[in-house]
């Protein structure tokens, strides 16, 4: 799976900007703070989701960033897909050329990992992330799988 410290910065920030945007424009500095990601990164990504129209720029005194939209109508694939983050899990990028210049055996597969992960981050908006945030962190349940799940998984019926 590609999706680095990029895709994943981005969405803090703009659950960030969402959280804390209700009053006005909103710094990346403060941004950076509350997040420990560094501005000049920010900047980047900024920049980037200010071309894709996820965010607007307000220069001057004063000036910041806010939504383009609300919270609820920015997915985190838009956000994802924003800051030029590639979810490929295949070695070809999709273009099916990964075994000889033809399609390897378990393409499919990892083109269906990537269909599931784009739709399950396309149903996920910016406003759900902010409302997770708000509920008690007891709500928050956490999935392990031990190496003796894995094992009986794997072991033939």
């Amino acid at each position: 799976m590609r999706l680095t410290t990029k895709g994943r910065f981005a969405v803090m920030a703009m659950a960030d900007l969402a959280l804390h945007g209700g009053s006005g424009p909103i710094t990346l500095s403060s941004i950076s703070e509350r997040q420990k990601i560094s501005q000049s990164y920010l900047e980047q990504l900024f920049g980037k989701l200010r071309k894709r129209n996820i965010v607007v720029a307000v220069r001057g005194p004063g000036g910041g960033y806010y939504l383009a939209r609300p919270s609820a109508q920015i997915s985190v694939a838009d956000i994802v897909v924003a800051v030029d983050e590639s979810v490929d899990a295949t070695r070809c990028g999709g273009k099916a050329n990964c075994h000889d210049e033809k399609q390897c055996i378990t393409h499919d597969l990892w083109m269906g990992l990537n269909e599931a992960l784009y739709g399950y981050m396309a149903g996920v908006s910016l406003q759900q992330l902010v409302d997770d945030a708000a509920k008690p962190k007891s709500d928050v349940k956490t999935v392990s799988v031990s190496k003796h799940v894995v094992k009986q998984m794997l072991v033939p019926v």
